[in-house]
């Protein structure tokens, strides 16, 4: 015979949640039960609060002409809620009074629970009741109760899917023996309340629009209800996703963005945004007016489609120009936030040097970042890929390379004897199938002389031989008619030495605007040039090298 001295709410009986309780496939569905004299062992009295009579307060999100609007509106509303609401437990020997978000939200021990859920019976009892509060008893100012709802409730249920409840009815304190439970919420939480109630029993929910789930996956979080949790962000997964909602999910309060139970929503939005934005020079007006959240969105994928990362730093601080236009507010965002955003190691020392002039950032994180960006240039080419595959699994990305517009260089720049720089880009061999049959490939600018250069690689039509060949070029960038005369090597890795092979010299007197190099580079078809066997491959990547130097 069951033990008549069993603690009801004893973590090795109650029936708990499966997200701390992996063995459990599925919860039962009690749905039977809600609001039934005959499965309960407990009152709990809803008392709903008027909402704050600001005037701007939204008081009825249903009104609301898009999600957009609805998100404002909800997002400053729930943060004064959230201020409002405090623990407020008295010491009334009938009921225990309870706001709706403050319980003490330690861990439950939940090891050899047992799976029964034990339902006690109470005699019937009207389900909503009018208050009785003396209005003179009220500030003017303040929320006074409207309406009571008193419910049947069973507490083994309540207690299984939320540690709130679980610590409310088992706490030790007269308060948890007491039959009647009293929580104060405002007005405007009452259909989302009794949604969350409703599926603690039943698993699932009437409602199916993104303002009503928003509502009832925030009343999930205030009562710990982490299945309701999954749940809500399940279903507005599967809702079509707009550059509105996907901002609203990601500037949710820090308390829900932190549940594990959100994250694959937020992932969802996060990209939603980036594959909206990828082209980030297309859109670039548009991402300029996104808050925050969606900035980082974007500015933290892999596909973003960007000239350079040197384009990002620009934007960055546009960005951060405009909408923080107070010095010390913007050093704190790109500090903490949009400097992650930015991956240092893949710009231009040129720009670095800006990076470390700008006023803009903190002096020492500023020196930090570019000293990190410098140290990783130097690195050997397979250290570089050590670290990126070490980034590739964190939430930093920072070694991990866009594919830019522009492919990123290595520079070494000599002043002695002569004004001289050597300059190494690399070229994956899908990078190079892709010039097929007619494409070509720039890198990001470099500077001789205090004049910008380029390379670009091209797949070209061999004039002699009639077959498509790789081709590179050295070209200058147009500014004004100034004119250097340039001698110029390239090279290419070779095995089997794997060294670096001279393929072409030559020189030439560049006018802003022009370029010049070899069209058949190796001097073979394209087909033996990206062939498995290709000797200019070393892990699939093809590494090429230009010497220049100004002739005197």
């Amino acid at each position: 015979m069951k033990d008549q001295n069993l603690d009801l709410f004893d973590p090795r009986t109650a029936v708990m949640d499966p997200e701390y309780s992996p063995t459990r496939a599925r919860d039962p569905d009690f749905g039977f039960a809600f609001n039934d004299s005959n499965f309960s062992d407990r009152l709990l009295q809803i008392e709903i609060m008027s909402d704050s009579l600001d005037p701007q307060s939204d008081s009825d999100s249903c009104h609301f002409q898009s999600l957009a609007d609805w998100a404002r509106n909800r997002k400053r509303r729930r943060e004064d809620i959230k201020k409002e609401m405090a623990l407020d437990i008295t010491a009334c020997p009938e009921e225990q009074v309870i706001s709706c978000n403050q319980i003490d939200t330690e861990d439950v021990e939940n090891e050899n629970q047992d799976e029964s859920v034990v339902a006690m019976i109470e005699e019937p009892h009207s389900g909503d009741e009018a208050t009785n509060a003396d209005d003179s008893s009220w500030n003017f100012d303040s929320p006074r109760v409207v309406k009571v709802k008193t419910l049947h409730i069973s507490s083994p249920i309540l207690a299984a899917k939320s540690p709130f409840f679980y610590k409310l009815f088992s706490n030790g304190m007269r308060e948890s023996e007491q039959r009647q439970v009293t929580l104060r919420i405002n007005a405007s939480e009452e259909a989302a309340l009794m949604e969350l109630l409703n599926f603690m029993y039943s698993n699932t929910l009437t409602t199916n629009t993104a303002p009503a789930l928003l509502d009832v996956l925030m009343a999930a979080d205030k009562f710990e209800v982490a299945s309701c949790m999954r749940y809500c962000s399940r279903q507005l997964r599967n809702l079509p996703m707009t550059p509105e909602s996907a901002l609203l999910y990601l500037e949710l309060p820090s308390s829900v963005l932190m549940a594990e139970a959100v994250q694959p929503l937020t992932d969802a939005a996060e990209q939603f945004l980036a594959a909206r934005y990828k082209d980030l020079t297309k859109f670039q007006e548009e991402v300029m007016k996104l808050p925050l959240a969606g900035v980082e969105a974007i500015l933290s994928s892999d596909d973003l489609q960007v000239a350079s990362e040197d384009a990002v730093y620009d934007f960055v601080l546009k960005w951060t120009r405009t909408q923080y236009p107070q010095l010390e507010e913007r050093r704190e965002i790109l500090g903490s936030r949009l400097g992650r955003c930015i991956r240092f190691p893949f710009m231009s020392c040129r720009k670095l040097r800006k990076v470390l002039a700008s006023n803009d950032f903190d002096h020492e994180f500023a020196s930090k970042l570019v000293l990190e960006a410098l140290f990783y240039k130097a690195e050997a080419p397979h250290r570089q890929r050590n670290q990126a595959a070490e980034e590739s699994s964190s939430t930093s990305r920072r070694f991990v390379e866009r594919a830019y517009k522009y492919r990123p260089v290595k520079v070494v720049d000599f002043e002695f004897p002569r004004q001289q720089c050597v300059v190494y880009l690399d070229l994956k061999r899908e990078e190079c199938a892709n010039l097929f049959p007619s494409g070509r490939v720039y890198s990001q600018a470099f500077h001789l002389g205090g004049q910008g250069f380029f390379l670009s690689a091209h797949c070209n039509m061999d004039q002699q031989s009639s077959f498509h060949c790789f081709g590179l070029f050295l070209g200058m960038q147009e500014k004004g008619s100034v004119t250097f005369a340039v001698d110029y090597e390239f090279a290419a890795r070779t095995k089997p030495g794997e060294e670096y092979v001279s393929k072409y010299k030559g020189n030439y007197t560049f006018t802003g605007g022009k370029a010049v190099g070899y069209r058949n580079l190796f001097a073979i078809p394209w087909t033996s040039f990206i062939a498995e066997d290709s000797p200019y491959f070393t892990n699939g990547t093809l590494h090429l090298r230009a010497e220049l130097t100004i002739r005197n």
